[in-house]
């Protein structure tokens, strides 16, 4: 992998964006240590700019490229490194585990309002309110946010709970490691997707302070990304407004749960001071399953179709859904996840003694007969990459053995996503998104 990296950076980051593999993770910007790099929001996604003053890459810096993840990362390597313990076992989709469980928070607020079941939050909860923690960098849905979404480092509960629930739109973590390295605490978690922690992993490899700081890494299952554009999309055919939105999750409200947007409405009144006031809220609710799989291939940026990592292979402990049977049945909300490091199953089981959740664990098995997207990633996006190598086009490299050859059908599916990535990506072609998705799904 250094080698192949080696060989790239001759570039900085731009050879990133020039070959379309960005992940808009961020963690380029907080790897340049002559702050050149930005992060601008363009067509719908978080994206590195490079000011080309002040970049030393012509002196051989080169950190930016070094720690991007759309270049790929050495899952197995890292992992191997990483994940030592004696009773480590390894799994084709899951990577090293110690063991897989179902949980969920034993808060019902925490449990029903958070996704799937609150234990992301919960746990959370439990290491800052124990002090095994300082702090954990989260990412919360921000009205008065342009863009909806903030990353920062939450100290309590309440800090916590703002970052509840899923969040279906870009999530850049940029900034995240100057502000745990300029924090006061010792030991902090990061929360993020796949391509997030292997970002993070990377730069920790050459940033020691920051590799002393954190203590540990918390991954979020992941499909696949979203640009802006699905929330923009959803804005306007529910007539939601963003300037008067006081509430937004896309997920909420028991398992898998509910779109909840709650926006100001009525009669607008003017005070002595010219300020509008409202005379009450509107709420506007739709299942989540309802909304978000008839439009979730449109609104994928490309970089998504080449990731394998499902699950966060790097994370210390990974969360996601479980809803299969007899789970599914659960209306309130349970999780499922994975633990990779003896501290946090040590944790977990303690957060348990003491009522914070409930944990029972379950065979690696049951784990990926849920997530049907794991097999897609080993299996088709793996694909993918072949297909885009054999036709001359810079892919990802990971330390794993892909296929070398795909047939017919890999090269359509391909075809099919890249079109519908098409329409999702032009905002006057959203006509002809509504007319497949409602001819499709029968809506």
């Amino acid at each position: 992998m250094k080698d192949f990296i080696n060989k790239i950076t001759h570039s900085n980051i731009s050879y990133t964006l020039r070959h379309d593999l960005c992940t808009g993770c961020g963690i380029c910007q907080s790897a340049c240590p002559a702050n050149a790099i930005s992060i601008i929001v363009k067509q719908g996604r978080f994206i590195p700019q490079v000011d080309e003053t002040k970049c030393n890459n012509d002196k051989g810096c080169h950190r930016c490229s070094d720690v991007c993840p759309g270049l790929g990362v050495d899952l197995h390597r890292i992992a191997e490194e990483s994940f030592t313990d004696a009773e480590i076992k390894t799994d084709r989709l899951v990577g090293r585990y110690l063991k897989c469980f179902t949980g969920h928070s034993n808060d019902y607020d925490i449990r029903y309002h958070c996704a799937s079941g609150g234990m992301v939050s919960q746990f959370l909860i439990f290491l800052l309110e124990k002090n095994y923690i300082d702090g954990a960098v989260v990412t919360a849905f921000d009205p008065e946010n342009e863009l909806l979404v903030r990353s920062y480092i939450a100290h309590n509960r309440e800090e916590v709970l703002r970052a509840r629930s899923s969040k279906y739109a870009p999530v850049s973590l940029h900034g995240m490691a100057q502000a745990i390295k300029q924090e006061s605490g010792t030991r902090y978690v990061i929360v993020g997707l796949p391509c997030h922690i292997q970002g993070f992993r990377k730069l920790a490899e050459i940033d020691r302070k920051l590799r002393e700081k954190v203590a540990g890494y918390f991954a979020i299952y992941c499909s696949s990304g979203r640009t802006f554009y699905l929330t923009e999309h959803i804005f306007k055919e529910h007539g939601i407004c963003k300037e008067d939105l006081t509430y937004f999750a896309y997920r909420d409200e028991g398992c898998l749960g509910s779109l909840v947007a709650r926006q100001r409405r009525g009669i607008r009144v003017r005070s002595n001071s010219e300020t509008t006031l409202y005379d009450k809220d509107e709420v506007y609710k739709e299942r989540y399953q309802s909304y978000y799989h008839p439009l979730r291939s449109f609104f994928i940026p490309r970089r998504c179709l080449f990731c394998i990592d499902h699950y966060g292979e790097l994370g210390d402990v990974c969360f996601g859904d479980i809803h299969i049977e007899p789970y599914k049945q659960d209306t309130i909300g349970v999780n499922s996840l994975i633990v990779r490091q003896r501290e946090w199953l040590e944790r977990l089981m303690e957060a348990k003694g003491e009522g914070y959740i409930t944990l029972n664990e379950i065979p690696v098995e049951t784990l990926n007969r849920s997530q049907m997207m794991a097999y897609k990633k080993k299996g088709r996006n793996a694909r993918f990459i072949a297909l885009n190598k054999m036709l001359g086009r810079k892919v990802p490299v990971y330390d794993e053995a892909l296929p070398k050859h795909t047939g017919m059908k890999t090269a359509l599916d391909y075809t099919q996503n890249r079109i519908q990535q098409f329409l999702g990506g032009h905002k006057g072609l959203w006509w002809l998104v509504k007319i497949i998705r409602d001819t499709i799904f029968k809506r």
